[in-house]
């Protein structure tokens, strides 16, 4: 592959990476230790991520405990869930957070599925303006460096990828929507 093509083929995977990290912190009914990814607590006045200051685990389908290293860290592991969105009270023993994941009832399910939809076509939309830049910036190629056929040529593969990332957009936004709709 050409390497002024791979250049738009990086940038397009990391749209479809970040695509895959929003995916992981929808809920999907069952309990997922990524919908944690994204809270930071705040430990001795820096922002961590829950992962770092105790133990996650998934003991049963629907049930994340997480196990701080520091007991002094409960409160704050605390505050750092109730005032994120992913919509769940913790329970705690003194020693371990409980977060027990409800069924999805039908409309929480279409309104995920509308989310999921959404940050596809967000992803699309960062794919197709990556095809953009690309374009432009082989227009830009004077006709000294590069004849006009070559020029074609770019557009012709890098509209190629462009339709293989949509197609997996596609695929992996079918992919998290079956998730879902699935009791």
């Amino acid at each position: 592959m050409d390497e002024r093509i791979s250049v738009y083929e990086t940038k397009m995977q990391k749209s479809l990476d970040n695509l895959d990290g929003e995916y992981a912190g929808i809920r999907a009914g069952r309990a997922n230790p990524h919908i944690l990814d994204k809270l930071r607590v705040d430990y001795y006045g820096t922002p961590t991520p829950i992962q770092q200051v105790g133990n996650v685990a998934v003991p049963e389908a629907r049930v994340i405990t997480i196990t701080p290293w520091e007991k002094t860290m409960l409160k704050e592991i605390i505050r750092a869930i109730e005032t994120s969105d992913i919509g769940i009270n913790p329970g705690n023993d003194g020693n371990t957070i409980r977060l027990v994941f409800p069924e999805l009832t039908e409309e929480r399910r279409k309104e995920l599925c509308k989310e999921v939809k959404k940050k596809g076509e967000e992803c699309k939309v960062a794919i197709r303006n990556i095809r953009r830049d690309g374009n432009d910036a082989f227009k830009k190629l004077s006709k000294s460096e590069i004849s006009e056929d070559e020029i074609k040529d770019l557009q012709d593969e890098l509209q190629k990828l462009t339709d293989k990332y949509v197609k997996k957009v596609d695929e992996m936004a079918a992919t998290k929507e079956k998730e879902i709709v699935t009791i």
